[in-house]
């Protein structure tokens, strides 16, 4: 029998794969519900390319949801389809998610993981990088115009210029290149830098295609899962199960399985195992696109080289055009006071969750939005407005960063479904380890903190 069955090869489920079948002792066996490719050779040349973004209508290598939400539904996750941007949060994030869950995500805590991991080009042999890890990290030596004259502006708005948005002393003030995580040109991904390097070992096996519907469990222990694959159905059983398949189809699967909201479970006629918040407090960081006219870029290159940081907002200069002719600066508030809401409308597994975003319901979040709009249009030197809330509801997107639905906290703790190492509360042999446990939002793009996050868990694991 499997030792550990991983649901989801995404970001989160690469690195735990990895980490954990490296202990020969150790059956692993790992569930993707999309395409999986035998070797890097195979590899799609758009799930090698930084500067592409494989997530439009034509796009299969995605999730999609009501809401114009997407994740990575492919070998490698998210991590495989997005922009390679790779910085890690500051350190008063940690602060508050150590408060909420526990010691070991203190900022002082986590460093030593996000060192172990980098292969820092630029910055490797400072205190507080990596050298050597598995994730290569460079920042981008010939920007395009179009990032360059964006850094002109910051700078001649009073801007400082951070040269390593890694740096552990983050003031949360300024602009600079993006850490990317990029080999040689090409994205690297979790698939890429964790994955495929084991998958020689006997004691692994990834299967693809395959989705998951329900966990088995015997009481209040989880034994194992039923799946299906195209019209074959079956049942694997494991000693433990670590879910990895996001935020959406982690929550998802919990409440197919009768964890989760006593009223939701009960509206759809799942029986009750046990009541917990499943969905409930989730957030996301809502971003503004501002678009102008502008030429064409001159190449291909990664979507961000530089962004401005402004405490809890972020200014996203793209060098894509998502709109024919038109460039964008998104503007994105990184730690918002609303949060939304996951639930399901069907135990269905092929009819996608719906995710209430609930944006700009505090007050607060709309000035500060206001405020990065401003900003932008200062920078722009672009007239915009007026910004009122009609405006920005019409121009309001998402950054696809969706966390926090299956929160992490202490017993006791009414927002909280796992513990401090991702366990679920009040059922064994289960645990959760991707971006759905995350408890406060993050002021950064949360692929770094995703990778930590899974190497961490998977370090309690084999203690």
């Amino acid at each position: 029998m499997t030792s550990t069955l991983i649901v989801g090869a995404g970001s989160a489920g690469c690195v735990l794969a990895a980490r954990l079948s490296a202990d020969p002792a150790r059956s692993v066996r790992v569930f993707e519900a999309g395409p999986v490719f035998a070797t890097m050779g195979e590899l799609p040349v758009e799930l090698l390319d930084p500067g592409h973004l494989p997530v439009g209508p034509e796009s299969r290598l995605v999730w999609r949801y009501p809401g114009n939400l997407v994740r990575g539904k492919v070998i490698g996750g998210s991590g495989a389809i997005n922009g390679s941007y790779f910085i890690r949060p500051p350190a008063d994030d940690f602060a508050a998610w150590s408060a909420v869950a526990g010691p070991r995500w203190s900022f002082e805590s986590v460093l030593p993981v996000f060192c172990a991991l980098e292969d820092d080009a630029d910055f490797g042999t400072v205190p507080g990088h990596g050298i050597g890890g598995p994730i290569p990290i460079s920042r981008t030596c010939d920007p395009s115009e179009f990032s360059v004259e964006f850094a002109r502006q910051c700078v001649a708005a009073g801007f400082t210029e951070i040269p390593d948005l890694n740096t552990p002393a983050d003031t949360g003030v300024g602009f600079g290149r993006v850490p990317l995580a990029i080999s040689r040109g090409r994205r690297a991904g979790p698939a890429i830098t964790h994955l495929y390097p084991g998958l020689h070992r006997s004691n692994l096996i990834l299967t693809g295609e395959t989705m998951v519907t329900r966990l088995l469990l015997r009481g209040t222990r989880v034994i194992g899962v039923e799946w299906a694959r195209g019209r074959e159905r079956g049942t694997t059983y494991a000693d433990e199960v670590v879910l990895c398949a996001g935020a959406v189809e982690s929550a998802a699967l919990l409440i197919r399985s009768g964890i989760g909201p006593e009223p939701l479970l009960r509206s759809l006629g799942v029986p009750v195992l046990r009541p917990a918040p499943v969905g409930a407090w989730c957030t996301d960081h809502p971003e503004i696109g501002i678009e102008f006219a502008g030429a064409e870029p001159a190449r291909s290159t990664v979507a961000l080289e530089y962004v401005l940081e402004m405490d809890d907002l972020e200014l996203r200069p793209y060098t894509a055009m998502f709109t024919p002719g038109l460039r964008r600066v998104g503007v994105a508030l990184m730690r918002p006071e609303s949060t939304g809401e996951l639930t399901l409308v069907s135990t269905d597994p092929a009819v996608a969750a719906r995710v209430d975003q609930r944006y700009l319901r505090a007050g607060q979040d709309r000035a500060r939005l206001r405020e990065g709009v401003a900003r932008t249009a200062d920078l722009l030197g672009r007239r915009i407005g007026p910004v009122d809330d009609s405006w920005l509801r019409a121009n309001l997107g998402t950054s696809q960063h969706l966390s926090g639905t299956c929160r992490m906290g202490r017993a006791g703790d009414e927002r909280a479904v796992v513990d401090e190492r991702g366990r679920v509360h009040g059922i064994e042999a289960l645990t959760v380890a991707d971006l759905s446990v995350v408890p406060v939002p993050l002021r950064r793009g949360p692929q770094a903190t995703t990778v930590m996050l899974a190497a961490s868990i998977a370090d309690h694991m084999v203690v």
